[in-house]
């Protein structure tokens, strides 16, 4: 671990330095302006964060570190035989900021290969719950009962320089990453599978050996897998589980409270929830319109329905994109290669071709393109993982390459506890009535 553990650090010092420069010289220069609208719905967007792992671009997508989703899959590394990048690169991408060589990419297998052991008491934990409770518990309850291995509540407990924190955070991170494969199998072939587990296999790849220990072997799987994990792995620092994360480790809780808050929030029906929603919606289409391919008139003809009764269609629409996601055509393009006369995945792209007009008829949606949850849960659904309640959880594994990474970078650049202000209402009526100043501390 020490390569990417030294490569780390040194970047890291040199943000730090480029960053106290810049404040200095420009730290009380305004950026953006909040309106009285932002302060109600959201804090939409507000520009209140840095994270140094990911930037959404309105035209390009999500961008890794300055890289698009098209050509992180032209770049990174694959496995052998292979054509999706090893999510394993992107982590190094996102820690280090420069594109890993395949030897670099290997370094990291190696690494979460041999810290990939999960001690007992986790699993014992989890079979302690109900088998009917929710897999998005049994994981975040899994992750909290591996708080016991924390290198950073170790650490604190015994009194480290403020300067070190980022050393015990990123072992933690890469211990934490590496066993969540593990834990979120268990969860699956427990509640699932008839509590029958599969071993890892230590000669594969993060992504691959997951796959391998949910029960799916068919080397199109691993590469949709290597997929799945790699382009929902960051989306910047505002979206609920980004922040949420950013927020509890800004109290120096540690990555395992920190990503279990971020889980928490991730399992929320807005946020983690959309590609099962999706998934429901268009079984219950093809239920009332008595056909598995239904034409691009029915479809629309359902649309309308669904709009008139006051509902959204499921993965369309996104607060930032303005266009089709990257990720949505990344997964087109697997499907069109893999699976290309999947009635379900046919369906989807009929969707996609009747959708947007009729939204951007309406005038009032900004976005009227698919996001990255139009397609992936007809994905897994043709390899046979239907289990809906366990997607969020495929969710998570994926998004714990970005929100702790990004937590590394949060302690190595010594960022501060987070605390915006708040006001009550009734001090924004004397503020606009000009009876009192609003933004005072």
């Amino acid at each position: 671990m020490g390569i990417l553990k030294d490569r780390f650090k040194a970047k890291a010092d040199e943000m730090t330095v480029e960053i106290k420069n810049l404040l200095k010289e420009h730290g009380n220069k305004t950026i953006g302006e909040v309106h009285l609208s932002q302060v109600y719905q959201g804090m939409r967007g507000i520009t209140g964060l840095v994270s140094e792992t990911s930037l959404l671009d309105a035209q390009e997508g999500i961008r890794f570190r300055g890289y698009s989703i098209p050509e992180l899959r032209e770049k990174l590394p694959k496995a052998k035989n292979g054509d999706e990048p090893l999510p394993e690169g992107l982590f190094y991408l996102m820690v280090v900021g420069d594109l890993p060589s395949t030897e670099e990419v290997n370094h990291v297998t190696e690494i979460f290969q041999r810290r990939s052991h999960v001690p007992n008491h986790v699993f014992a934990a989890i079979d302690a719950l109900p088998l009917e409770t929710h897999p998005m518990t049994m994981y975040v309850i899994g992750v909290m009962a591996l708080q016991t291995e924390s290198y950073f509540a170790k650490a604190y407990a015994e009194g480290i320089n403020k300067k070190d924190y980022w050393l015990p955070t990123f072992d933690d991170t890469i211990l934490l990453i590496a066993r969540l494969p593990r834990i979120a199998a268990y969860i699956y072939r427990r509640k699932y599978k008839n509590n029958q587990h599969i071993n890892p296999n230590g000669l594969l790849d993060w992504a691959g050996n997951f796959a391998h220990m949910l029960g799916y072997d068919d080397e199109s799987f691993m590469e949709l897998m290597r997929l799945y994990m790699t382009i929902h792995a960051d989306h910047e620092g505002g979206n609920v589980s980004a922040h949420a994360t950013h927020l509890v480790g800004s109290a120096l809780g540690d990555p395992y409270l920190s990503y279990a808050a971020g889980m928490n929030g991730l399992a929320g029906p807005l946020h983690g929830l959309a590609n099962q929603e999706v998934i429901k919606w268009i079984f219950e289409m093809q239920e009332e319109l008595k056909t598995d391919l239904p034409t691009n008139d029915q479809i629309a003809g359902y649309v309308q329905k669904t709009l008139s009764e006051g509902k959204v269609v499921p993965g369309y629409g996104h607060a930032v994109l303005r266009k089709t996601d990257p990720r949505f055509t990344a997964q087109m393009e697997f499907a069109k290669k893999h699976i290309p006369d999947d009635p379900l995945v046919k369906t989807v792209w009929n969707i996609y071709e009747t959708v947007p007009p009729i939204l951007q008829s309406l005038g009032k949606i900004k976005n009227p393109w698919p996001n990255v949850d139009a397609h992936s849960g007809a994905l897994l659904v043709h390899y046979g993982l239907v289990e809906y309640e366990f997607y969020t959880v495929l969710f998570a594994v994926s998004r714990s390459l970005g929100v702790l990474a990004s937590l590394c970078w949060d302690r190595a650049l010594g960022l501060p506890i987070e605390r915006p202000k708040s006001v009550t209402t009734e001090l924004v009526k004397k503020w606009l009535e000009g009876k009192d100043e609003i933004w005072g501390e």
